[in-house]
C-alpha cells in the first residue's frame, strides 16, 4: 500500500515535467485537437437550427482548464487548422473544411480559442483553495460566454435575423446542456487535481 503513493506522486511529477517541454506541449496539443474532433463526431442535427448538438464545448473547456491559456488556444487553433485543410475534424453535419468555417457555426468554431483561454485564465487566476471546482466552474462559465456570444453574434450577421430569432437558433436550445457540460468540464478537472495541492 506504502509504495503505491510515491509511484502515483512520481508519476505525477514525471508527467508535468514532460508538459513543460516543448515534445510534451507539441503531444498535448495534437491530443487536445484529437479530443475535440472525436466530440465533435458525437453530433445530433436538429431540424430548426443549422447548429447542431455535439459535445465539442466539452472538450473545449475540459482543454482550457487542463492546459491552460496559451497552450488550450493553441490546441484550439491547430483543430481549426487542421478543418480549414480538409482534415475531418468538424461535425458531420456540416460543409467541412474551409467552407465550415464560412457557414453558420462558423462564429461557434472561431470562439474555441478564446473560451479555451478564458477557461484556463479563470481557473489560474482566482485564488487557490482545497478545490479546483468552483474556480473551473467560473471558468467554464466564462469560456461559454464567449461561444454563445461569438456563435449567436455569427448567426444573426449570417442569417441576417434579430436578436429574438438568434436567441432561438444559436442560444436557448443549447443552454440545458451547456450546464451540464459546463459542470462534466468542472467535474473532470477538479477530480484529476492531486488532493494535496492547493
Amino acid at each position: 500500500m506504502q509504495s503505491t503513493l510515491p509511484l502515483h506522486a512520481g508519476t505525477a511529477d514525471d508527467l508535468a515535467s514532460f508538459s513543460r517541454t516543448v515534445p510534451g506541449k507539441v503531444v498535448l496539443t495534437i491530443a487536445a485537437s484529437a479530443l475535440v474532433a472525436v466530440c465533435a463526431h458525437v453530433s445530433v442535427p436538429l431540424y430548426f437550427t443549422p447548429v447542431p448538438l455535439t459535445l465539442q464545448t466539452l472538450a473545449v473547456i475540459l482543454i482550457g482548464l487542463a492546459l491552460g491559456p496559451v497552450l488550450g488556444a493553441s490546441a484550439m487553433v491547430l483543430y481549426l487548422a487542421e478543418g480549414a485543410i480538409g482534415l475531418p475534424v468538424f461535425s458531420p453535419h456540416g460543409l467541412g473544411g474551409v467552407a465550415q468555417l464560412l457557414g453558420p457555426t462558423a462564429g461557434f468554431l472561431f470562439s474555441y480559442p478564446l473560451a479555451a483561454a478564458s477557461a484556463g485564465a479563470v481557473v489560474r487566476t482566482l485564488p487557490a483553495s482545497r478545490s479546483k471546482f468552483p474556480a473551473a466552474l467560473l471558468g467554464g462559465v466564462a469560456a461559454s460566454f464567449f461561444i454563445f456570444a461569438m456563435g449567436a453574434g455569427w448567426i444573426a450577421h449570417f442569417k441576417h435575423v434579430g436578436a429574438g430569432a438568434v436567441w432561438y437558433l444559436a442560444v436557448a436550445p443549447f443552454l440545458p446542456g451547456e450546464v451540464v457540460k459546463v459542470s462534466a468540464a468542472a467535474g473532470i478537472f477538479s477530480a484529476l487535481q492531486p488532493r494535496n495541492r492547493s
